[in-house]
């Protein structure tokens, strides 16, 4: 008896270390192999462009590093945004979006809303707050109180853009030579809403600012670009559209299906913003909005922002690649309307982090662009969207 409690009682000690190994490493692991960067020889920077990128505003409309338990404080060595890689690169604002729902067998062309969710394995795997495993609001709620503890631990060199008024004071004090990031929360999707229009209000409260409609399935508001059909907005939808419209947000179509875009279009007259995507003219796929449709966009004042990986790229991920993209955005919906959204720690492999920007400022002006130009695609069209929308 005594030899078998011995033998229970190892095998117990087995299991409670396979559990503890699993939760330690595990998500780790998932992040490295979701967000590589791919090894590469330092890509050169010139003099001239090194001075030209350290007198820019440069502005990233997504990044999801909040979707991962890495402290963004302090600089990895795996993945792709964090704060002093940011500081690194030279960025002074990076939007932060909360991803809080992922349908297993994720695709470009057809995904159910009620295929098992990644998100949830990932908030158990992560050990998130109970609060979080079945509720998509406080998951959106969460990744927002992950950066203001960001914010709380680098008082100096981080701090999260609320207002215009805040945005103010980080471009004066960044004139003035301090080394400090913007952040700016946003979510990817409005399904964490969860039907009700009253939780836009905590959404708000809890710093977002950027309101995506969709992600990769159809959800309350209507259809996904990615969903099972080219539905428009629902009324729900639309009462949201409506909403965000009025207050100091800014609205985000990156994932929603043209239709929807197109109701958009019909019922605001604010700038809109494609965070992260490509155009049809450099890479025709289906995830990239028609250029048609992108022209539209523009036409509000808006922005399209150039994603960084393959599907928006086809292909050529490395900096000049990327220059060539912007380059061709440019060509379709004019120089004020092209801006970044690389989609960072999205899930996505590419060919440089955020660490070095420097490098597409390089290839931009190896690209044929002028100083002009660089500075709004960089950065100020950004600038000008978040001015005209935050109060």
């Amino acid at each position: 008896m005594r030899i078998i409690k011995i033998i229970l009682a190892g095998l117990l000690a087995v299991v409670l270390l396979a559990v503890i190994g699993f939760f330690a490493f595990a998500p780790a692991f998932v992040e490295k192999s979701r967000n590589a960067v791919a090894v590469h020889d330092p890509y050169p920077v010139s003099d001239a462009a090194r001075a030209l990128h350290d007198q820019l505003i440069v502005g990233d409309w997504h990044a999801d590093p909040l979707l991962w338990n890495r402290d963004l404080s302090q600089r990895g060595d795996y993945g792709q945004v964090d704060v002093p890689r940011l500081i690194e690169g030279g960025v002074a604002l990076q939007v932060f979006t909360a991803v809080t729902k992922s349908p297993a067998g994720q695709n470009y062309d057809n995904n159910s809303a009620d295929a098992f969710d990644n998100i949830t394995a990932l908030a158990v795997g992560q050990l998130w707050p109970f609060r979080t495993w079945n509720s998509l609001l406080e998951r959106a709620l969460y990744q927002a109180e992950r950066l203001h503890k960001v914010e709380a631990a680098l008082p100096d060199t981080f701090r999260i853009i609320r207002t215009r008024a805040d945005l103010d004071a980080l471009l004066t004090d960044r004139e003035a030579g301090s080394a400090v990031v913007g952040g700016i929360l946003g979510i990817e999707g409005a399904h964490p809403l969860e039907g009700k229009l009253a939780n836009l209000d905590l959404i708000e409260a809890a710093g977002h600012r950027v309101i995506g409609l969709h992600h990769f399935f159809d959800n309350e508001l209507g259809g996904s670009l990615h969903g099972q059909g080219n539905h428009g907005l629902s009324d729900f939808g639309r009462a949201v559209v409506a909403e965000v419209a009025k207050r100091g947000l800014v609205l985000d179509l990156a994932h929603s299906s043209p239709q929807v875009a197109q109701d958009v279009l019909e019922m605001t007259d604010i700038p809109l913003v494609v965070s992260h995507t490509g155009v049809r003219a450099h890479c025709d796929v289906k995830r990239n909005f028609p250029d048609a449709l992108m022209q539209e966009i523009a036409a509000t004042g808006g922005v399209i922002g150039m994603g960084y990986w393959d599907e928006v790229a086809c292909g050529d991920i490395r900096p000049a690649g990327i220059a060539k993209m912007i380059v061709k955005a440019v060509e379709v919906v004019g120089i004020d309307h092209v801006s970044l959204g690389s989609d960072f720690d999205g899930s996505v492999a590419t060919a440089f982090d955020t660490s070095e920007m420097p490098a597409l400022t390089q290839t931009l002006m190896d690209a044929g662009l002028t100083e002009t130009q660089i500075r709004k695609v960089m950065g100020g069209n950004m600038l000008r969207v978040l001015r005209a929308r935050l109060k």
